[in-house]
């Protein structure tokens, strides 16, 4: 178990679902330059499943790889260190004196099967739920592993 400010409950080999919030909303190039982030660590810290960068939160699904020492990663490392740098580039960008990030992010192991395609479903249809476009293939800040079988 992990503590920061709400307790983080942490095991190898399961799917975890994160989302955290924006202080407000993303612009498309901020979004563009967060997914970017998230994806950078894809096959090294984290396999992932499903990401949506919508323009106040962040929802996605992954696994956690090990390090060459066996262990896993941290995921609030990872998370984090996309936050943090996106939300960096952001304050250089516009001058803003905070992150559009809040610290805190919401993670939860997935429990079973069914769980992990509700959760799954309800990400990839967000963009259209929250009226962002009227198909989800048209959301350019979607990204869906080519390996789901969802």
């Amino acid at each position: 178990m992990w503590r920061g400010k709400l307790p983080h409950w942490r095991a190898d080999d399961v799917t975890y679902y994160v989302t955290f919030r924006h202080r407000r909303a993303l612009t498309e190039d901020e979004r563009r330059l967060l997914l970017r982030s998230l994806l950078r660590a894809e096959g090294r810290r984290w396999v992932l499943q499903i990401v949506c960068v919508l323009p106040e939160q962040t929802e996605m699904l992954f696994s956690v790889c090990k390090t060459l020492s066996g262990h896993s990663y941290e995921l609030a490392d990872v998370v984090e260190a996309s936050k943090r740098k996106t939300g960096n580039a952001i304050i250089k960008k516009t001058g803003e004196r905070w992150s559009p990030f809040y610290e805190e992010s919401f993670d939860r192991i997935v429990r079973d099967e069914n769980e992990l395609v509700e959760r799954w479903q309800a990400i990839f249809e967000s963009p259209v739920g929250q009226g962002l476009v009227e198909d989800e293939e048209e959301y350019e800040f979607l990204w869906v592993s080519e390996a789901t079988d969802l």
